[in-house]
C-alpha cells in the first residue's frame, strides 16, 4: 500500500418503501447494521427513507410525517452510529416551525454525535416531483463536515444536477460528496426515455467528481411507489459510487435491495488534484455573473 493511502470503506443503502413509516425505519435500521457487518464506515441511506415518496401529490396530511433535527429518527441513528462505530447519513423530512419544512439531511459521526444538517437548496417543481408544496429551499448554504473517517460534503437529489453546488462543497473541503436521492421514470416514458435519463443523472454526477477531485457517492431508492394513485413512479436505483477519475467504482441494480460497498483512497485527492490542478486555474474574478439568473 502506498504510504500516503488512506483508505475509507463507504456502504450505500438502496432499499424499498413501503407505506409504514416506522417499518421502513426499522428496515433502514436492519440494512445499516448489514453494512457496518460488511465494513462499511460511512453509510449513506437515501432520501426520505422513512416513507415513500409522497410528493407525488399535493397534499397536506403528508406533512404529518414531518419532525424535527434532531429528533426521534436522529435519536435512533445516533444511538446506532455510536453503537457501530459508523457514520451515517440520513435524509429526513424535516419540520422547523408550524407551516415551515425542509427537506433535510442529518450528519451523525461514528461516536453518535449529531454533527449537524443541510437542507435541499433546490427544490424541483415538476410532474410526479411536487417538492415545491413541501419543502422551503435550504438556508444553511453548501457545508462539509468532519467525521471520524474523513471530511464529507452532502447534498440532496435535486442537487446533483447543479455543478455549483458540488464545487461549493468541495471548497469546502468534501472529499467525499454524498447525494441522498430518490428519482425514477413515469412509467409512461420509460420506454422512449429512460435510457437517456438515467445516462444523464450518472454522467452529470462523475462530472462532479472529476471537476471537483472528489469522490462522489449517490444513494438511490427502488421499487414502485403510487402513494396517491395513478401511474406512479418507477424507481431507478442504480446507487454508485466513483472516484476522482469519474471512474464507477461500484454500482448497484436497477430494481434490486442492495448494500453497495466501495473503498475510498482520500490519500490519493492529493495526487489527483496536482495532476489535474482545476481548483487552482479557476478564473474566480471573472465569475460574477454566476450570481445573476441570466446574461442577457
Amino acid at each position: 500500500m502506498n504510504e500516503r493511502s488512506r483508505l475509507v470503506r463507504v456502504g450505500l443503502v438502496q432499499t424499498r418503501c413501503g407505506p409504514d413509516p416506522a417499518a421502513n425505519t426499522d428496515h433502514a435500521v436492519t440494512r445499516t447494521r448489514e453494512a457496518a457487518a460488511k465494513g462499511a464506515q460511512i453509510i449513506c441511506l437515501q432520501e426520505l427513507f422513512t416513507s415513500q415518496y409522497f410528493c407525488q401529490a399535493e397534499d397536506h396530511a403528508f406533512f404529518q410525517l414531518a419532525e424535527s433535527i434532531p429528533g426521534p429518527t436522529t435519536d435512533i441513528f445516533a444511538k446506532l452510529a455510536g453503537e457501530l462505530g459508523v457514520v451515517i447519513v440520513a435524509s429526513l423530512f424535516e419540520k422547523r416551525a408550524h407551516g415551515l419544512y425542509h427537506n433535510t439531511a442529518a450528519i451523525l459521526d461514528a461516536d453518535g454525535t449529531y454533527l449537524g444538517k443541510y437542507r435541499k437548496m433546490h427544490i424541483p417543481d415538476d410532474p410526479l416531483f411536487y417538492e415545491k408544496f413541501y419543502f422551503t429551499p435550504g438556508d444553511l448554504g453548501f457545508r462539509a463536515w468532519d467525521t471520524r473517517y474523513a471530511r464529507i460534503g452532502v447534498c440532496v437529489c435535486w442537487d446533483q444536477w447543479y455543478p455549483e453546488a458540488a464545487r461549493l462543497t468541495a471548497m469546502h473541503g468534501a472529499e467525499i460528496l454524498f447525494y441522498p436521492t430518490a428519482i425514477g421514470w413515469h412509467p409512461s416514458e420509460k420506454s422512449a426515455h429512460g435510457t437517456r435519463q438515467h445516462s444523464a443523472w450518472e454522467t452529470v454526477q462523475r462530472g462532479h467528481a472529476i471537476a471537483n477531485g472528489c469522490y462522489v457517492a449517490a444513494a438511490n431508492r427502488v421499487g414502485h411507489e403510487a402513494p396517491s394513485g395513478g401511474d406512479g413512479i418507477e424507481f431507478w436505483g442504480g446507487s454508485f459510487f466513483c472516484d476522482p477519475s469519474g471512474e464507477v467504482l461500484a454500482k448497484a441494480s436497477a430494481d434490486k435491495e442492495e448494500i453497495l460497498i466501495a473503498t475510498a483512497d482520500l490519500g490519493a485527492l492529493d495526487v489527483q488534484r496536482t495532476h489535474w490542478p482545476f481548483l487552482r486555474d479557476r478564473r474566480i474574478d471573472a465569475y460574477g455573473d454566476l450570481t445573476r439568473r441570466f446574461v442577457d
